[in-house]
């Protein structure tokens, strides 16, 4: 079983793994439209996560994870409560950064239709506001947000997520503005943006 991931499995897939590979999966983009209300949020103030959504030119950067066959079902197990609120897992075509053959993978989105958790387009700014103001279970919006943007930014720096990125930039700039320390900033290099004698929490 191959797992894509593309959000927080980038850096906390939570599961055995005997093989990562790199690479893009074609005819989708990453977008923060996906309610939180059970990680990175609550039922009353959900926060916000990334799914994929379908676009004929795009393309998203991630990683594969092949799981040991004698995992796969405790794996899948695992990954469909994680993933509860609103993903379901499908099958989708992966290119592997190194040119190899591509291979299909499991990933989970969030669909469009029916799911009460798919808040669909808004302004970024306002994606922004909604993470810099959650928190729940697995931990502040903020950290989901930066540490994905990071990721990203280190482990594939040729690729260019404007949205992703653009949402970055709102955050550190409300952080700024409202003083708030969420320690993820000094742990992806942030924290020149408050004066040395400020204490992070």
């Amino acid at each position: 079983m191959w797992v894509f991931g593309y959000g927080s499995l980038l850096w906390h897939p939570d599961f055995p793994v005997v093989q990562t590979v790199p690479g893009k999966v074609k005819g989708y983009i990453r977008r923060f439209w996906q309610l939180s209300p059970d990680h990175r949020g609550t039922e009353e103030k959900p926060g916000r996560t990334v799914t994929l959504v379908p676009d004929e030119n795009g393309e998203v950067w991630g990683i594969a994870y092949r799981v040991p066959d004698e995992h796969v079902d405790n794996t899948r197990q695992y990954l469909d409560f994680r993933e509860k609120a609103g993903y379901t897992n499908q099958l989708v075509q992966f290119y592997p950064d190194d040119g190899s053959n591509p291979f299909q993978v499991g990933v989970y989105i969030s669909p469009q239709d029916d799911n009460p958790y798919h808040a669909g387009p808004q302004p970024e700014q306002l994606i922004a506001e909604q993470i810099v103001a959650c928190h729940g279970p697995s931990g502040s919006n903020i950290e989901y947000a930066l540490r994905l943007a990071y990721v990203v930014r280190t482990m594939a720096p040729s690729i260019q997520d404007d949205h992703l990125f653009s949402i970055e930039q709102s955050i550190l700039n409300l952080c700024k503005e409202r003083k708030i320390r969420d320690k993820v900033l000094a742990d992806v290099g942030y924290h020149e943006l408050f004066d040395d004698h400020e204490t992070q929490s």
